[in-house]
Protein backbone atom coordinates (compact mmCIF):
# COMPACT_ATOMS: atom_id res chain seq x y z
CA UNK A 1 0.00 0.00 0.00
CA UNK A 2 1.50 3.61 -1.03
CA UNK A 3 0.19 5.22 1.95
CA UNK A 4 0.95 2.69 4.23
CA UNK A 5 3.11 3.74 7.83
CA UNK A 6 5.26 1.44 9.61
CA UNK A 7 4.44 2.30 13.30
CA UNK A 8 7.13 0.29 15.60
CA UNK A 9 5.67 -1.54 18.09
CA UNK A 10 8.91 -3.30 20.40
CA UNK A 11 12.20 -3.41 19.42
CA UNK A 12 12.27 -6.74 18.10
CA UNK A 13 11.75 -6.70 14.72
CA UNK A 14 9.63 -9.46 14.44
CA UNK A 15 6.82 -7.45 16.56
CA UNK A 16 6.97 -5.08 13.94
CA UNK A 17 3.43 -4.32 11.97
CA UNK A 18 2.22 -2.29 9.56
CA UNK A 19 -1.34 -0.22 10.08
CA UNK A 20 -3.04 2.28 7.33
CA UNK A 21 -2.80 5.83 8.49
CA UNK A 22 -6.51 6.62 9.82
CA UNK A 23 -8.16 9.05 7.63
CA UNK A 24 -8.47 11.66 10.34
CA UNK A 25 -4.50 12.34 10.81
CA UNK A 26 -4.38 9.74 13.92
CA UNK A 27 -6.47 12.63 15.83
CA UNK A 28 -9.70 10.20 15.93
CA UNK A 29 -10.76 7.18 18.34
CA UNK A 30 -8.18 4.45 16.19
CA UNK A 31 -5.35 7.12 16.41
CA UNK A 32 -6.06 7.32 20.32
CA UNK A 33 -6.25 3.15 20.60
CA UNK A 34 -3.07 2.90 18.37
CA UNK A 35 -0.87 5.13 20.68
CA UNK A 36 -2.24 3.75 23.91
CA UNK A 37 -1.02 0.54 22.65
CA UNK A 38 2.21 1.97 21.54
CA UNK A 39 2.63 3.15 24.57
CA UNK A 40 2.09 -0.71 26.21
CA UNK A 41 4.32 -2.53 23.48
CA UNK A 42 7.17 -5.08 25.26
CA UNK A 43 10.27 -5.47 24.02
CA UNK A 44 9.52 -9.47 23.05
CA UNK A 45 7.06 -11.41 22.79
CA UNK A 46 2.83 -11.04 21.62
CA UNK A 47 1.50 -7.38 22.12
CA UNK A 48 0.52 -6.32 25.93
CA UNK A 49 -3.08 -6.38 26.90
CA UNK A 50 -4.88 -3.20 26.62
CA UNK A 51 -5.29 -2.74 30.78
CA UNK A 52 -9.27 -1.89 31.67
CA UNK A 53 -10.67 1.49 30.42
CA UNK A 54 -11.52 3.81 33.67
CA UNK A 55 -14.11 6.47 33.15
CA UNK A 56 -12.89 10.23 32.27
CA UNK A 57 -13.93 12.48 34.72
CA UNK A 58 -17.20 14.04 33.30
CA UNK A 59 -18.25 9.90 33.32
CA UNK A 60 -16.98 9.80 37.33
CA UNK A 61 -18.88 12.64 38.21
CA UNK A 62 -22.35 11.15 36.61
CA UNK A 63 -21.31 8.19 38.13
CA UNK A 64 -21.22 9.66 41.43
CA UNK A 65 -24.58 11.92 40.75
CA UNK A 66 -26.66 8.89 39.86
CA UNK A 67 -25.23 7.39 43.71
CA UNK A 68 -27.29 9.87 45.46
CA UNK A 69 -29.71 8.54 47.99
CA UNK A 70 -33.03 8.82 46.27
CA UNK A 71 -34.45 10.52 49.35
CA UNK A 72 -32.47 13.23 48.98
CA UNK A 73 -33.70 15.13 45.44
CA UNK A 74 -31.50 17.58 43.45
CA UNK A 75 -32.67 20.99 43.44
CA UNK A 76 -34.48 21.99 39.63
CA UNK A 77 -33.03 25.21 37.82
CA UNK A 78 -36.29 27.03 38.87
CA UNK A 79 -36.33 26.36 42.03
CA UNK A 80 -38.98 23.20 42.54
CA UNK A 81 -36.59 21.20 45.15
CA UNK A 82 -37.05 24.36 47.88
CA UNK A 83 -40.82 24.90 46.93
CA UNK A 84 -41.29 20.82 48.00
CA UNK A 85 -39.24 21.02 50.73
CA UNK A 86 -41.52 24.30 52.11
CA UNK A 87 -44.51 22.57 51.40
CA UNK A 88 -43.18 19.18 53.19
CA UNK A 89 -42.66 21.83 56.44
CA UNK A 90 -45.59 23.41 56.01
CA UNK A 91 -47.92 20.34 56.33
CA UNK A 92 -45.16 18.56 58.97
CA UNK A 93 -46.45 21.88 60.98
CA UNK A 94 -49.89 21.69 60.73
CA UNK A 95 -49.83 17.88 61.68
CA UNK A 96 -47.70 18.79 65.07
CA UNK A 97 -50.42 21.80 65.15
CA UNK A 98 -53.63 19.65 64.77
CA UNK A 99 -52.42 16.50 66.86
CA UNK A 100 -50.97 18.95 70.12
CA UNK A 101 -47.06 18.31 69.29
CA UNK A 102 -45.82 21.21 70.25
CA UNK A 103 -44.87 23.35 73.36
CA UNK A 104 -45.92 26.13 75.36
CA UNK A 105 -43.99 27.71 78.65
CA UNK A 106 -45.73 28.94 81.18
CA UNK A 107 -46.34 32.44 80.38
CA UNK A 108 -48.02 31.13 76.90
CA UNK A 109 -45.34 31.32 74.27
CA UNK A 110 -45.19 29.06 71.31
CA UNK A 111 -41.70 28.93 69.84
CA UNK A 112 -42.06 27.48 66.79
CA UNK A 113 -45.82 29.78 66.07
CA UNK A 114 -43.76 32.60 66.44
CA UNK A 115 -40.53 31.25 64.22
CA UNK A 116 -43.00 29.85 61.37
CA UNK A 117 -45.45 31.81 61.39
CA UNK A 118 -45.66 35.18 63.82
CA UNK A 119 -42.24 36.61 62.45
CA UNK A 120 -42.84 35.75 58.70
CA UNK A 121 -45.87 38.18 59.20
CA UNK A 122 -43.36 41.04 60.33
CA UNK A 123 -40.44 39.94 58.22
CA UNK A 124 -41.94 42.09 55.43
CA UNK A 125 -42.86 45.10 57.46
CA UNK A 126 -38.92 44.50 59.13
CA UNK A 127 -37.19 44.25 55.84
CA UNK A 128 -39.09 45.88 52.72
CA UNK A 129 -41.44 48.49 54.44
CA UNK A 130 -39.43 49.93 57.22
CA UNK A 131 -35.81 48.51 55.74
CA UNK A 132 -34.13 48.15 59.44
CA UNK A 133 -30.66 48.66 60.30
CA UNK A 134 -29.16 46.95 62.69
CA UNK A 135 -26.18 48.20 64.90
CA UNK A 136 -24.36 46.80 68.06
CA UNK A 137 -25.90 43.48 68.02
CA UNK A 138 -23.05 41.54 69.43
CA UNK A 139 -23.35 43.96 72.71
CA UNK A 140 -26.66 41.40 73.44
CA UNK A 141 -24.82 38.30 74.98
CA UNK A 142 -24.56 35.20 73.21
CA UNK A 143 -25.99 33.11 76.46
CA UNK A 144 -28.02 33.84 79.78
CA UNK A 145 -30.14 36.77 80.65
CA UNK A 146 -30.42 40.37 79.60
CA UNK A 147 -32.42 43.43 79.64
CA UNK A 148 -32.65 45.55 76.90
CA UNK A 149 -34.03 48.63 77.62
CA UNK A 150 -35.54 50.89 74.30
CA UNK A 151 -37.11 54.26 73.58
CA UNK A 152 -40.84 53.95 73.14
CA UNK A 153 -42.68 56.01 70.16
CA UNK A 154 -44.43 56.18 67.22
CA UNK A 155 -48.14 56.42 68.29
CA UNK A 156 -48.66 52.98 68.08
CA UNK A 157 -46.43 50.29 69.21
CA UNK A 158 -44.45 48.90 65.93
CA UNK A 159 -41.14 49.69 67.63
CA UNK A 160 -41.29 47.08 70.12
CA UNK A 161 -42.44 44.28 67.04
CA UNK A 162 -38.96 45.63 64.88
CA UNK A 163 -36.98 45.29 68.03
CA UNK A 164 -38.30 41.35 68.35
CA UNK A 165 -37.62 41.11 65.17
CA UNK A 166 -34.65 42.70 64.87
CA UNK A 167 -32.97 40.34 67.62
CA UNK A 168 -34.87 37.10 66.15
CA UNK A 169 -32.97 37.33 62.82
CA UNK A 170 -29.82 39.10 63.60
CA UNK A 171 -28.42 37.73 66.83
CA UNK A 172 -25.68 34.91 65.52
CA UNK A 173 -26.86 33.06 68.30
CA UNK A 174 -30.42 33.21 67.24
CA UNK A 175 -31.79 34.40 70.59
CA UNK A 176 -35.19 35.34 71.33
CA UNK A 177 -36.55 38.62 72.76
CA UNK A 178 -39.41 38.41 75.08
CA UNK A 179 -40.81 41.99 75.41
CA UNK A 180 -42.88 43.48 78.74
CA UNK A 181 -46.06 44.80 77.05
CA UNK A 182 -49.18 47.18 79.17
CA UNK A 183 -51.87 45.80 80.89
CA UNK A 184 -53.99 47.61 77.58
CA UNK A 185 -52.25 44.47 75.51
CA UNK A 186 -53.65 41.91 77.28
CA UNK A 187 -57.25 43.03 77.60
CA UNK A 188 -57.73 43.26 74.05
CA UNK A 189 -59.24 39.64 72.87
CA UNK A 190 -57.03 38.53 69.39
CA UNK A 191 -54.25 40.58 70.64
CA UNK A 192 -53.60 39.08 73.88
CA UNK A 193 -53.56 35.61 72.52
CA UNK A 194 -51.04 36.67 69.45
CA UNK A 195 -48.76 38.57 72.29
CA UNK A 196 -48.75 35.65 74.74
CA UNK A 197 -47.57 33.27 71.50
CA UNK A 198 -44.80 35.81 70.50
CA UNK A 199 -43.72 35.63 73.75
CA UNK A 200 -45.03 38.47 75.80
CA UNK A 201 -45.62 38.70 79.15
CA UNK A 202 -47.39 41.08 81.39
CA UNK A 203 -44.42 44.58 82.79
CA UNK A 204 -44.29 43.22 86.24
CA UNK A 205 -41.04 42.68 87.92
CA UNK A 206 -41.76 38.87 88.90
CA UNK A 207 -42.44 38.14 85.37
CA UNK A 208 -39.13 39.84 84.14
CA UNK A 209 -36.80 38.45 87.22
CA UNK A 210 -38.26 34.88 86.52
CA UNK A 211 -37.58 35.25 82.70
CA UNK A 212 -34.39 36.71 82.98
CA UNK A 213 -33.46 34.27 86.03
CA UNK A 214 -33.85 31.66 82.94
CA UNK A 215 -31.41 33.44 80.99
CA UNK A 216 -33.75 34.86 78.78
CA UNK A 217 -33.05 38.12 76.41
CA UNK A 218 -35.72 40.41 78.21
CA UNK A 219 -37.42 43.53 76.60
CA UNK A 220 -38.56 46.87 78.15
CA UNK A 221 -39.31 50.07 76.87
CA UNK A 222 -39.97 52.28 80.37
CA UNK A 223 -41.69 55.44 78.70
CA UNK A 224 -44.65 53.49 78.25
CA UNK A 225 -47.74 55.38 76.85
CA UNK A 226 -45.63 58.49 77.67
CA UNK A 227 -43.45 57.60 74.98
CA UNK A 228 -45.62 56.16 72.80
CA UNK A 229 -48.25 58.51 72.98
CA UNK A 230 -46.04 61.92 73.11
CA UNK A 231 -46.87 64.51 70.12
CA UNK A 232 -44.51 64.73 66.80
CA UNK A 233 -43.28 68.15 68.27
CA UNK A 234 -41.47 66.49 71.14
CA UNK A 235 -40.27 63.15 69.06
CA UNK A 236 -37.05 61.83 69.97
CA UNK A 237 -36.84 63.56 73.60
CA UNK A 238 -37.13 60.25 76.06
CA UNK A 239 -40.42 61.11 78.48
CA UNK A 240 -39.55 59.82 82.88
CA UNK A 241 -38.24 56.30 82.66
CA UNK A 242 -40.77 55.88 85.77
CA UNK A 243 -39.16 54.94 89.32
CA UNK A 244 -36.58 52.67 87.98
CA UNK A 245 -38.13 48.91 88.59
CA UNK A 246 -36.48 47.36 85.68
CA UNK A 247 -32.55 48.79 87.32
CA UNK A 248 -34.67 46.48 90.17
CA UNK A 249 -35.18 43.40 88.67
CA UNK A 250 -31.90 43.53 86.78
CA UNK A 251 -29.63 43.53 90.04
CA UNK A 252 -31.77 40.76 91.60
CA UNK A 253 -31.30 38.69 88.26
CA UNK A 254 -27.28 39.90 88.21
CA UNK A 255 -28.68 40.79 84.18
CA UNK A 256 -26.65 43.04 82.44
CA UNK A 257 -28.68 46.34 81.09
CA UNK A 258 -28.66 46.96 76.94
CA UNK A 259 -29.54 50.26 76.20
CA UNK A 260 -31.23 50.41 73.08
CA UNK A 261 -32.16 53.73 70.56
CA UNK A 262 -34.69 53.51 67.70
CA UNK A 263 -34.87 56.25 64.95
CA UNK A 264 -37.29 55.79 62.43
CA UNK A 265 -40.58 55.22 64.73
CA UNK A 266 -41.18 58.98 65.66
CA UNK A 267 -41.91 59.54 61.96
CA UNK A 268 -44.78 56.58 61.02
CA UNK A 269 -47.89 58.72 62.78
CA UNK A 270 -46.72 62.11 63.32
CA UNK A 271 -49.10 62.96 65.87
CA UNK A 272 -50.16 66.63 65.97
CA UNK A 273 -53.29 66.13 68.40
CA UNK A 274 -54.98 64.12 70.67
CA UNK A 275 -59.15 63.85 71.24
CA UNK A 276 -58.59 63.49 75.02
CA UNK A 277 -62.61 63.04 75.34
CA UNK A 278 -62.80 60.80 72.38
CA UNK A 279 -60.07 58.45 74.36
CA UNK A 280 -61.69 58.76 77.85
CA UNK A 281 -65.05 57.10 76.31
CA UNK A 282 -63.14 54.71 74.21
CA UNK A 283 -60.99 53.61 77.75
CA UNK A 284 -57.93 54.58 75.22
CA UNK A 285 -54.39 56.39 76.92
CA UNK A 286 -55.09 58.78 74.08
CA UNK A 287 -56.40 59.03 70.49
CA UNK A 288 -54.19 60.61 68.37
CA UNK A 289 -54.76 62.71 65.47
CA UNK A 290 -52.46 62.77 62.47
CA UNK A 291 -52.73 64.11 59.43
CA UNK A 292 -53.58 61.04 57.53
CA UNK A 293 -56.23 59.64 60.23
CA UNK A 294 -58.89 59.88 60.83
CA UNK A 295 -59.63 62.05 57.93
CA UNK A 296 -58.29 59.37 55.15
CA UNK A 297 -60.58 56.74 57.06
CA UNK A 298 -58.63 52.93 57.12
CA UNK A 299 -55.96 54.71 54.69
CA UNK A 300 -55.09 56.75 57.51
CA UNK A 301 -53.79 53.77 59.96
CA UNK A 302 -51.17 52.85 57.21
CA UNK A 303 -48.02 53.91 58.68
CA UNK A 304 -45.89 55.93 56.70
CA UNK A 305 -42.66 53.96 55.31
CA UNK A 306 -39.61 55.69 56.98
CA UNK A 307 -36.07 54.39 57.15
CA UNK A 308 -35.68 53.14 60.88
CA UNK A 309 -32.11 52.08 62.79
CA UNK A 310 -31.88 50.45 65.67
CA UNK A 311 -28.48 50.24 67.83
CA UNK A 312 -27.84 48.47 70.60
CA UNK A 313 -25.36 49.76 73.20
CA UNK A 314 -22.63 48.62 75.51
CA UNK A 315 -24.11 46.54 78.27
CA UNK A 316 -24.17 47.65 81.73
CA UNK A 317 -22.89 45.07 83.99
CA UNK A 318 -25.09 44.37 87.47
CA UNK A 319 -23.59 41.27 89.21
CA UNK A 320 -20.79 43.05 90.63
CA UNK A 321 -23.49 44.70 93.11
CA UNK A 322 -24.61 42.99 96.25
CA UNK A 323 -27.85 41.40 96.82
CA UNK A 324 -29.08 44.56 99.05
CA UNK A 325 -28.20 46.99 96.07
CA UNK A 326 -31.73 46.22 94.76
CA UNK A 327 -33.24 48.28 97.61
CA UNK A 328 -30.90 50.95 97.58
CA UNK A 329 -33.09 53.79 95.97
CA UNK A 330 -29.98 56.04 95.09
CA UNK A 331 -28.27 53.58 93.33
CA UNK A 332 -31.38 52.84 91.25
CA UNK A 333 -32.21 56.56 90.28
CA UNK A 334 -28.14 56.47 89.34
CA UNK A 335 -28.51 53.39 87.21
CA UNK A 336 -31.58 54.30 85.90
CA UNK A 337 -30.39 58.28 84.74
CA UNK A 338 -27.04 56.29 82.79
CA UNK A 339 -29.45 53.88 80.98
CA UNK A 340 -31.50 56.82 80.14
CA UNK A 341 -28.94 59.28 79.19
CA UNK A 342 -26.91 56.97 76.75
CA UNK A 343 -30.14 56.15 75.25
CA UNK A 344 -30.82 59.93 74.45
CA UNK A 345 -27.35 60.35 73.45
CA UNK A 346 -27.29 57.48 70.84
CA UNK A 347 -30.74 58.88 69.87
CA UNK A 348 -28.94 62.52 69.02
CA UNK A 349 -25.92 60.85 67.34
CA UNK A 350 -28.48 58.89 64.87
CA UNK A 351 -30.05 61.82 63.80
CA UNK A 352 -27.20 63.89 62.85
CA UNK A 353 -25.92 60.75 61.10
CA UNK A 354 -29.51 60.73 59.51
CA UNK A 355 -29.56 62.06 55.58
CA UNK A 356 -32.98 61.13 55.03
CA UNK A 357 -36.75 60.16 57.17
CA UNK A 358 -37.53 57.55 54.18
CA UNK A 359 -34.06 57.04 52.39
Amino acid sequence: MADAKVIPFGDDPRTRRARPKPKDGGGGAAGKEAKGKRLLGRKSGPLAPVPEQHPAPDDAAVVEAALVAPEEPQAEPGGGGGWDRRIAGGLAFLRRRLTGDYEVDEFGYDEELTDKVLMSMIRPLYEKYFRVEVKGIENIPSEGGALIVANHSGTLPLDGLMLQAAVHDTHPAGRHLRLLAADLVFMLPVVNELARKAGHTLACAEDAEELLRRGEVVGVMPEGFKGIGKPFSERYKLQRFGRGGFVSTALRAGAPIVPCSIVGAEEIYPMIGNARTLARVLGLPYFPLTPTFPWLGPLGAVPLPTKWTIQFGEPIPTDGYPAEAAEDPMLMFNLTDQVREQIQHTLYKLLVQRRSVFF
